[in-house]
């Protein structure tokens, strides 16, 4: 092309970017990993081109290779030429800097404000949930008991969802997919594996979460991993 440049179309609309390396994702196991979900998924809305390596989680393969790829040892991690980002919302927000990608935060500051917030609120918190309800793409109809820290947790995502949906009109939580939606991807998958009630704007939510082309590509993929985690993360995720 001109100037040697391409021009790539992707969900959040058109993304002008230099002829450079590939970007290269290394994740964990697509069933178990949490983080390496929330990189990949919106990489994978974007439409930009790259690679995925999977390093399978708790294995000799990952303790032998994961230091060639993260310095902190944990995944994802992203490779873009020299560049190494390790860490899931760094890796979004490098990405749609460096392609100068639209709609991965609101244009509005209050409302783009309120997007972080609620981000790094899933980055930072809900550590009961995560560690009660373990993110296990392949699992269905899970009963559990559930503490009351935990189910405290839940009554928080409902209660960011619900705000940010009322406040959009959906269907995603600003209107348009963006990084804030990624972030909860693990959690839309672990509502459904544990059969969490949910108001209707929240179900709505899920439902259109889970019907995203890039999300049922990643479904497939984690079905047809062999390999089984005693727990979600397993201190192998960022």
């Amino acid at each position: 092309m001109p100037n040697g440049r391409r021009v790539i179309q992707g969900l959040n609309g058109l993304a002008t970017t230099e002829d450079a390396a590939r970007p290269l994702l290394v994740i964990g196991n697509r069933n178990y990993s949490s983080w390496s979900l929330r990189a990949w998924l919106y990489l994978a809305s974007t439409g930009i081109q790259f690679d995925t390596l999977r390093l399978p989680l708790d294995t000799d393969e990952f303790r032998r290779r994961i230091g060639d790829y993260s310095p902190s040892r944990r995944v994802p991690v992203l490779h873009h030429g020299p560049v190494r980002v390790w860490d899931s919302l760094a890796i979004c927000e490098y990405i749609a800097e460096t392609f100068d990608l639209s709609g991965a935060w609101p244009v509005s500051p209050v409302k783009r404000a309120m997007a972080r917030s609620i981000a790094c609120e899933m980055h930072a918190g809900f550590p009961d949930l995560r560690r009660e309800l373990p993110m296990n793409c392949r699992a269905r109809d899970r009963r559990v008991d559930i503490s009351a820290m935990a189910r405290s947790d839940i009554r928080r995502v409902v209660e960011i969802w619900e705000q940010a949906l009322s406040a959009s009109g959906g269907p995603w939580l600003f209107g348009a997919f963006g990084i804030a939606d990624a972030m909860y991807a693990p959690v839309v998958l672990r509502f459904a594996s544990y059969r969490i009630a949910v108001p209707p704007a929240s179900a709505g939510f899920m439902d259109t979460m889970m019907a995203m082309p890039a999300m049922l590509d990643w479904l497939r993929q984690a079905s047809a991993e062999s390999e089984v985690v005693a727990a979600d993360e397993v201190g192998t995720t960022d």
